[in-house]
């Protein structure tokens, strides 16, 4: 898939940078453990799939370990000034609902300068990306919910089916966890609601 058309030219530039950063450390690997797989998740793939909501930090992880090299971090200019822009060496996946099948349903991302061959750059869909901000649930999580649902990326039905399956494997405060998939999908509802009403 090709980035959103509204997506920032110069992200989009300094997000392949980090990339291809990352892709010249394994020169030495063995070819038949290539392509390897990056999952992006958070702010970046919203970004990707949206234009809106430039991020600061890459949330990603990899289908195998990576020595990562030191330098990650990318200082770009856009229409509204200097941005800087890292990979999260923090990113944690387990921290957000995830659900089982999400790496294997990711979207292979087509970037410029980037070799596909080496690191295949893999968004979560935009259903598994609303679920991993079901977690956490903080504002920024229920804004970009919020953008996915505006944009009919995803709808109340298939993020509560797909939630409630992801939800199925984890333990601990499930009642809470619960709580956030309904408050989650009564959001989208709302979205979905509005965008009716100013269609009459």
């Amino acid at each position: 898939m090709q980035p959103s058309p509204h997506a920032s030219h110069t992200f989009i530039a300094a997000f392949s940078e980090i990339v291809q950063r990352i892709a010249s450390t394994l020169d030495n690997v063995p070819k038949r453990i290539l392509p390897i797989n990056m999952y992006v998740a958070g702010g970046a793939a919203l970004h990707f799939y949206t234009g809106e909501r430039v991020t600061r930090d890459i949330d990603a992880s990899f289908s195998r370990r990576i020595a990562l090299p030191a330098d990650l971090e990318i200082s770009y200019r856009d229409e509204d000034g200097p941005h800087l822009l890292y990979f999260d060496r923090q990113y944690n996946d387990t921290l957000g609902l995830l659900h089982e099948d999400a790496y294997d349903d990711s979207q292979s991302l087509s970037l410029p300068e980037v070799d596909a061959g080496i690191i295949d750059v893999r968004l979560l869909t935009p259903l598994d990306l609303a679920i991993s901000k079901i977690g956490i649930f903080a504002s920024q999580d229920r804004d970009d919910i919020a953008t996915l649902a505006r944009l009919h990326l995803i709808n109340e039905k298939g993020l509560r089916t797909r939630a409630t399956e992801a939800a199925i494997a984890y333990v601990g405060d499930v009642a809470r966890l619960e709580g956030s998939i309904n408050l989650a999908c009564r959001l989208v509802a709302d979205v979905a609601r509005k965008e009716k009403s100013l269609k009459k």
